[in-house]
């Protein structure tokens, strides 16, 4: 949702229903629709990409500090999803190693989070409504047009309420972190769309004092809103904890965070966006655990009775 997008609509499924027809607003499990905020851009306003297409790394140049979401699924070779493309489309749906997946991206939240596709329905392909709740993105299904929480990966309104997508462990770092580890890897071509890749329209937005159309309480301790925070579970690290020690192992997981990724919601130009660090999670075997980077206030808004692992 763009920053300079207009205010909240009226909350009322009423109005809804002429874009919505397929939409059982009957169920759900949001307790009041004033929870649900027009962010701007309507139905598709902000266009998911489906079934990329993919060329070698090797013949790609980007800055290495863009951040890329990585996706390393066994039988496929790795994937990464440049961030400059996420922020203007915010859903990818993709097949990898048989595996239908969705790369999500809430630039809001700074949540990234990838969804495997498959649920007791069947496989489901997913848009971007132009809704926001508690300033986190709103997905849909095209096959049932049920509504989706994008931090929490359920869907809130439709047929399907309560129905929970699995998550895959996928992480974001840097473009020069992905190819040093993956030299043949591959990389999402740029869509043949006209957007101005490279660039962001969130300017500055993780320097701000509150985020955008956000109505519920701020995060305790005194945790700024937009501070990042690792979110495993319903368990939140500040990212600054790792000013200090640049590995934390703590509640059965093993984090490690290395220099050299720009934020993309800093500078105009993201390349150009001061370093935040890359965090990569596994566990006690070495194995990579699902796990999100998000503003704190999200995490405090989606998991209000979360374990705040603040050190000493």
């Amino acid at each position: 949702m763009a920053l300079g997008s207009p205010g909240a609509g009226q909350a009322n499924p009423e109005r809804w229903g002429y874009q919505w027809p397929k939409t059982d607003f009957g169920t759900t499990s949001v307790e009041s629709w004033d929870e649900i905020r027009d962010g701007g851009p309507g139905r598709d306003g902000i266009p998911a990409l489906d079934d990329p297409s993919f060329v070698p790394a090797a013949t790609v140049m980007l800055d290495a500090r863009e951040p890329v979401v990585t996706v390393e699924i066994d039988g496929a070779a790795p994937r990464a999803y440049p961030v400059r493309f996420l922020i203007w489309h915010e859903i990818v749906n993709d097949t990898v190693g048989g595996i239908p997946i969705a790369v999500t991206y809430c630039p809001l939240c700074n949540s990234f989070i990838t969804f495997d596709r498959r649920t007791p329905v069947g496989v489901l392909r997913f848009g971007v409504s132009g809704k926001l709740r508690h300033s986190d993105m709103v997905m849909f299904d095209r096959q049932t047009e049920s509504w989706w929480q994008q931090a929490v990966g359920e869907a809130i309104v439709g047929a399907l309420t309560g129905t929970e997508l699995d998550v895959l462990p996928t992480w974001i770092e840097s473009w020069g972190a992905f190819t040093s580890r993956h030299p043949d890897g591959l990389v999402m071509a740029e869509p043949a769309m006209r957007r101005p890749y490279g660039s962001t329209p969130y300017q500055g937005y993780d320097r701000a004092a509150r985020p955008f159309l956000y109505s519920g309480d701020p995060p305790p301790h005194g945790v700024p809103p937009l501070m990042r925070v690792v979110r495993v579970g319903d368990r939140a690290w500040p990212l600054t904890r790792f000013a200090q020690e640049a590995e934390i192992s703590e509640a059965g997981v093993r984090m490690s965070w290395t220099p050299g990724q720009a934020s993309a919601l800093d500078h105009g130009i993201i390349a150009k966006g001061r370093d935040v660090g890359s965090i990569r999670v596994r566990d006690a075997a070495g194995r990579d655990v699902a796990h999100d980077v998000m503003f704190a206030f999200a995490f405090h808004a989606f998991w209000p009775e979360g374990i705040w692992m603040l050190g000493d």
